[in-house]
């Protein structure tokens, strides 16, 4: 299990450092009075970068393995960081942490690190896949309090310059447990719930966009996408417009985010037995009704409405994904893998990209993030309805 610890690590950081934009959100407010819209847009830009990127990743993984990989994206995100304590113009900001940040996010993320532990770990392709993916929340539990606690006592540009430190000190330690995996040998393969005889073919990814189940992937990846970020990159400014004190909302949203690793692990692994549409929309369901809680948020007197919107909206961020990218696996099996998950991680790039931005439009426009959350509540029911009809074996249409 070390290449799967090795991944969750290195998945972490990555998550860790991306996912502290929500708390730097605030600071930008306050510091250039920009909107938020505008202040969504880095966010935003960001989230559509990784999915365009992904294809491209997907393939160098497939040719050069994660090493490589990883050591660029550490470069990138060291560099990134550091220049973000110099920004003074949205410009910047959206080159910086929407570019050259996210490139290098994207070096350490799932596109890299799926492909190499799916074929890995066959018969436990659930679990292995939710553990790497619990790192999404591991990540933004740590890093919401602490880089509040930073901005408190620091400063945003001082805080910037820590985490570029942080994240160069990293690099060669996170590069060197991937110098052996490229070709992992595979476990003994059993068969999950929902994966097929068609999964033993070696998919191209021609191939793979031939099929309906490619196209309902990557609507699922979008709506998830959605779903998810309509919320998550607002929450803390949400709070605060509460009345809540940052401080302190940083640190409920960040023990909600702790929430998914266990949420995140149990999701995923109940997959591998009852199949990945039962674990996929349990997992929407629990996070509608964290929306639903925030909903029903009017004051800071409601703290216990938050910590419930904290974490039951936590407790399955990033949940979906276990269950997309073994999903993914299971139908779409083969050498080609990271390029067709990459192409597939598009969708949740324009979903997430959208929806974030579209959520500060929102609340520009009426002073409220409610329209934003109730779509945030269709976005997963219609996540629910297209994974549902992942059911059937993928067949190439003639």
């Amino acid at each position: 299990m070390a290449l799967v610890a090795a991944a969750f690590l290195t998945f972490a950081v990555s998550a860790g450092l991306m996912h502290s934009y929500p708390v730097f959100f605030v600071a930008f407010l306050a510091d250039f009075g920009w909107s938020r819209a505008q202040t969504s847009l880095a966010y935003s830009v960001s989230q559509l970068l990784t999915g365009a990127s992904s294809p491209a990743v997907g393939v160098l993984v497939d040719r050069v393995g994660p090493r490589r990989l990883v050591l660029i994206g550490g470069v990138l995100l060291a560099v990134g960081l550091a220049l973000s304590a110099r920004v003074s113009a949205l410009w910047q900001l959206i080159v910086v942490y929407g570019v050259v940040m996210t490139v290098g996010a994207n070096c350490l993320g799932l596109v890299v690190l799926t492909p190499l532990v799916s074929r890995r770990f066959v018969a436990r392709r659930g679990l292995v896949l939710s553990i790497v993916q619990a790192a999404n929340g591991f990540g933004r539990a740590g890093s919401v309090p602490v880089v509040q606690f930073l901005i408190s006592t620091l400063g945003w540009r001082r805080s910037y310059l820590a985490l570029a430190a942080v994240m160069a000190v990293l690099i060669v330690p996170l590069s060197r447990f991937f110098r052996a995996a490229r070709e992992p040998r595979a476990e003994p393969a059993r068969a999950a719930p929902s994966a097929s005889s068609a999964g033993a073919r070696d998919w191209t990814l021609p191939e793979a966009m031939a099929t309906p189940h490619f196209w309902l992937l990557f609507l699922v990846y979008l709506l998830t996408g959605l779903g998810s970020f309509f919320v998550s990159l607002h929450q803390l400014a949400f709070a605060a417009d509460m009345g809540f004190d940052t401080l302190h909302a940083a640190s409920i949203l960040g023990m909600g985010s702790f929430l998914s690793v266990a949420g995140t692990i149990f999701t995923g692994t109940i997959s591998d037995y009852v199949g990945r549409e039962i674990s996929a929309i349990i997992a929407y369901g629990i996070s509608i009704v964290g929306v639903i809680a925030a909903l029903l948020i009017s004051s800071a007197d409601q703290a216990w409405l938050l910590w419930i919107h904290a974490c039951f909206f936590g407790l399955t961020w990033g949940a979906r994904g276990p269950m997309i990218t073994a999903k993914t696996a299971d139908l779409f099996q083969g050498r080609h893998l990271g390029a067709i998950l990459g192409v597939i991680s598009i969708g949740t790039g324009i979903g997430a990209a959208v929806g974030a931005w579209a959520s500060g439009l929102i609340f520009d426009l009426s002073g409220s993030y409610r329209l934003a959350f109730i779509l945030s509540i269709a976005s997963y029911v219609a996540g629910c309805v297209a994974f549902w009809f992942l059911r059937r074996p993928a067949v190439v249409r003639a």
